[in-house]
């Protein structure tokens, strides 16, 4: 009998073998074969790559005594591959661990995360059991559901009670998060409200856990994945709901290896699994909202925060008629004595400012010699912590050390503030205050993070300066003031969401303060206070810009009424990929309203010694490009030392 069978290779198209294994094998079901000198893990695939070629046919090895790939899973799978231009083999990669399957049973490892008919510890509030009440009367069956709600209106309990239902039922279900981060502070709330650790799948899950739960969940023991992105092509046995939370990041698209979308992903994901999708935000991404507009998306609001705590007032502080603190200072004196005045009642201080490090770059004030990466066109970035200049893209570290015109070593000015720098200045003005910095430089290990997270809720630490991170779902009982150092509001120019992104960071980052009800102010710094972006946000109402901004991206043919697909051609010889690019652009599919824009070098030209240039095409929302370009693409001969990838709705664009 003849079988065609999936490998998690680079390629697109199953291959077929023989079998002789006298139990019959079926779609979705896994097999060990022979794949040139190896003998690797595949799956059953439906259909056989049909060739006029003659080969010796090879034997299954064995068929692997794990749960097989439902039809939905093949389906999603196979769509997901041609959405993205994915080569099919590497989306079904990303069902597996470690490119195989886990045989080994963990009976004793499941039951710690068993979810245990808990009491009447967590009650809803009028606005929550309408919220509740309204997703559960759309069913079980496909939908997409928003919940949306201003920050701090108890979005996470409304979610849980309707997981809480499905399980109950006998079904499974996928909790994503944009951040590694937000899973130690969350994954007490789940404690909390399910009485069970719950499964956490992400990068830095160890080897053994991922095999525990991957297997617990293809036998239908474990019922409830928190999850990042990765964790969207867990092969579930009965999965019932997928909840996006923070659905309007951008961490939910992945840039590197394999370019996807996760949250538009798992909308997909549902809609085959025949399943209920909620999408939760407190302020909507363009995309979504578009949809909600056109009655695509249903949606259920939570106006009020829980416990009836208001919302901080905005308040903008003018750097151009403002004393800084003194000279080499970011903070402005008024800036101080309204800081003091939360301090002196046992309040605590959040400065944000969205840049790692101590300042953005160095430059010789003797000589001009400016500081920047050999591998990529970017400044390096100091980080005193380390004493070392720092690439925040390839990663290269280089001494402070250099030579001047006149043989004497360069003599240093660092140049705009990062947190660390901020964290200097505090020190300097707050000697007795005990302040800590939140950055994905200080919370790269889960110990770590959750010894800061704890510090922060036991009123340990009085100050808190922190990039961006700390403007998603953490919640701190104290916290009721926030200063954002530097409220720039400024495009770099090559960023079509910047404004949107904004919008949504700020309104995120203004509610973490004053969640348990006291008076709270967030105060932005800024020399640009007519900026419409700051506006907008001081005015807190962030539906006028979301109906301002569609209005301006039907007029100029960009998301969501056009799609966008970015083709990334990137080499050692910057006119070698130009030329190459060229030639690709002549061999594109040329349609009506199709947009082929380009080629144009990278804003950031250079990456990891790599030059980089793009075409775009612009398309409309009703056509599926891809099984054309798709085409077109395999045509292509890759030259020696160049590199082509395709990014299909891109939202990076540096």
């Amino acid at each position: 009998m003849k079988v065609p069978v999936l490998f998690p290779k680079i390629f697109d198209h199953p291959f077929t073998y023989k079998s002789e294994i006298s139990e019959s094998l079926k779609p979705g079901d896994f097999v060990k074969a022979p794949f040139g000198l190896s003998e690797i893990t595949g799956v059953v695939w439906p259909y056989e790559q049909k060739t006029e070629k003659k080969f010796k046919i090879k034997k299954i090895l064995k068929k692997i005594n794990v749960k097989n790939l439902n039809s939905s899973m093949i389906e999603f799978i196979s769509w997901f591959s041609k959405y993205n231009l994915v080569p099919l083999g590497l989306s079904f990669k990303m069902c597996l661990l470690n490119k195989d399957v886990v045989e080994k049973t963990f009976n004793k490892e499941f039951n710690k995360f068993k979810v245990k008919s808990r009491g009447n510890k967590f009650l809803l509030n009028t606005e929550q059991k309408k919220s509740l009440a309204f997703i559960r009367s759309i069913g079980n069956n496909y939908n997409v559901t928003v919940l949306e709600g201003v920050t701090g209106s108890g979005k996470t309990l409304v979610y849980f009670e309707r997981i809480k239902d499905l399980i109950d039922k006998g079904f499974q279900a996928l909790i994503l998060l944009p951040e590694i981060a937000l899973t130690n502070q969350f994954s007490r709330r789940f404690k909390d409200f399910f009485g069970t650790e719950p499964a956490i799948w992400h990068s830095g899950t160890t080897k053994k856990n991922k095999s525990i739960i991957w297997k617990g969940i293809t036998e239908g023991k474990i019922k409830i994945v928190i999850g990042a992105r990765s964790s969207l092509f867990l092969p579930f046995k009965n999965l019932g709901i997928i909840v996006v939370d923070e659905e309007h990041d951008v961490s939910y698209k992945q840039d590197e290896g394999i370019s996807y979308n996760a949250r538009d992903m798992a909308v997909t994901r549902a809609s085959l699994e025949n399943i209920p999708i909620n999408l939760v935000t407190s302020v909507p991404s363009i995309e979504t909202y578009n949809n909600i507009v056109n009655k695509k998306y249903h949606i259920t609001k939570l106006k009020k925060r829980y416990k009836e705590a208001p919302l901080p007032k905005i308040e903008i502080i003018n750097l151009h008629s403002e004393v800084l603190n003194k000279k080499e200072s970011w903070i402005a004196n008024k800036t101080i004595s309204k800081v003091n005045q939360y301090l002196n009642k046992g309040d605590q201080i959040l400065f944000f400012l969205n840049r790692r490090g101590y300042a953005p770059f160095a430059i010789c004030k003797k000589c001009g010699y400016k500081f920047e990466c050999p591998n990529c066109a970017v400044n390096l970035n100091f980080h005193k912590k380390l004493n070392k200049l720092l690439c925040h893209y390839c990663g290269h570290k280089s001494s402070l050390l250099r030579l001047c015109k006149d043989k004497e070593k360069c003599d240093l000015l660092f140049c705009g503030p990062g947190v660390e720098r901020i964290f200097s200045e505090l020190k300097k003005i707050y000697p007795d205050r005990k302040i800590e910095i939140f950055s994905s430089d200080t919370l790269k290990k889960n110990k770590i993070t959750s010894m800061l997270l704890k510090k922060v809720e036991k009123k340990k630490i009085d100050i808190l300066v922190g990039t961006q991170l700390l403007s998603k779902g953490f919640h701190f009982p104290k916290l009721n003031c926030i200063v954002v150092v530097d409220a720039d509001f400024s495009s770099h120019g090559y960023d079509l969401r910047s404004a949107e992104k904004n919008i949504q960071l700020y309104h995120q980052l203004a509610g973490r303060a004053g969640r348990e009800g006291n008076t709270s102010t967030i105060y932005f710094q800024t020399y640009t206070p007519d900026d419409e972006v700051l506006l907008n946000i001081s005015k807190n109402d962030p539906y006028a810009f979301l109906e301002k901004e569609l209005l301006l991206r039907r007029e100029k043919k960009l998301p969501p009424f056009y799609r966008l697909i970015s083709i990334i051609i990137s080499g050692k010889n910057e006119p070698l990929i130009m030329k190459f690019a060229t030639n690709i652009k002549s061999k594109l599919p040329k349609m009506n309203k199709v947009n082929i824009l380009g080629p144009v070098l990278a804003p950031i030209t250079k990456l990891r010694k790599k030059y980089r240039c793009r075409i775009l095409i612009r398309y409309p929302k009703n056509l599926f490009i891809q099984k054309y370009l798709s085409k077109s693409l395999n045509e292509i001969k890759i030259v020696s030392g160049i590199k082509l990838e395709v990014d299909v709705d891109p939202i990076n664009f540096s």
